[in-house]
């Protein structure tokens, strides 16, 4: 497969082993620890997969334990907690090696009406993805070039990201900046017409910039890393149907970092700008050795 976004679907699709034990890929990547995307979007659809079909994802609370590693089959063992009228819950944990690695709680609703509704508008009117450039265009128009590990990951990137403010280079540059990031994303091709599909896509998506928000008053976000940093937790609430392989704006904002720990908060708009998912994580932020 040639195709990043056939290749997202491909990792999605995880074997079955046993009834309610699922058996999913971890790419060999040149990266210390799996990406947590990836493995928060293979629980939900180990998840997603002892459910019935007629219940969408409404919410997930997750916790990363320990870091992946990439080349290593992850296990993940479902857990049937709750089937009631109208809401189905599942407990998954992810294990890798014999150690747990992760665990998630995910809620499934069936749809209803709720006799009203109500959505505070998004906070800015933001400019069209097709008038921004793409990363790999703002990396070379400062660089000249794409340094080959960016070509080999850009190659691979399943999602097409565009920030929504002009990247920062210099620590001159994001002096008194804001703990906000905006991006547009979406996936870099079709991925089918499966809806857990597509939420298990976006929750492999939402933790790609999170934690940008609270990086950007402290450092560039593409040049040499002065932090270690790794998500602690994850948490998801879907109000609406959406594809992601469609265009959704990702706007994201840090309201403390402090003790190690920085929060990040994340809405999802669609180009009408209805919410489709609202995002929360913490992310462990240490300085790397040397630097005190």
């Amino acid at each position: 497969m040639t195709n990043p976004a056939e290749r997202l679907v491909d990792l999605l699709d995880l074997e079955r082993i046993e009834v309610d034990i699922f058996r999913g890929r971890s790419p060999q990547e040149s990266l210390q620890r799996v990406f947590g995307g990836q493995v928060a979007g293979q629980a939900l659809v180990a998840a997603g997969r002892t459910t019935d079909g007629d219940r969408p994802v409404n919410s997930l609370h997750a916790y990363f334990l320990r870091p992946g590693r990439p080349g290593v089959p992850i296990v993940y063992q479902v857990e049937r907690v709750r089937d009631g009228r109208s809401f189905t819950t599942r407990r998954v944990t992810a294990v890798q090696q014999g150690r747990t690695i992760f665990n998630l709680t995910a809620s499934f609703h069936h749809p209803e009406e709720g006799g009203f509704e109500h959505q505070l508008p998004p906070r800015l009117d933001f400019p069209d993805p097709e008038s921004l450039p793409t990363v790999s265009e703002e990396v070379r128009e400062h660089l000249g070039q794409l340094p080959e590990p960016l070509e080999r990951m850009a190659r691979r990137q399943p999602f097409d990201i565009r920030y929504v403010e002009r990247l920062r280079w210099t620590r001159e540059e994001i002096k008194d900046a804001d703990a906000r990031s905006a991006v547009w994303m979406r996936a870099v091709g079709p991925l089918g017409d499966d809806p857990l599909v597509h939420t298990c896509a976006l929750t492999y998506a939402s933790d790609m910039t999170l934690l940008d928000a609270v990086r950007i008053p402290v450092e560039p976000l593409w040049g040499p890393r002065g932090f270690d940093m790794a998500s602690l937790d994850h948490a998801m609430w879907f109000h609406r149907p959406f594809r992601a392989d469609e265009w959704f704006l990702y706007d994201q904002e840090s309201p403390i970092a402090t003790g190690g720990r920085g929060l990040a908060r994340g809405r999802i708009y669609d180009r009408e700008g209805r919410l489709l998912v609202s995002v929360v994580q913490e992310g462990l932020f240490r300085r790397h050795d040397g630097q005190g």
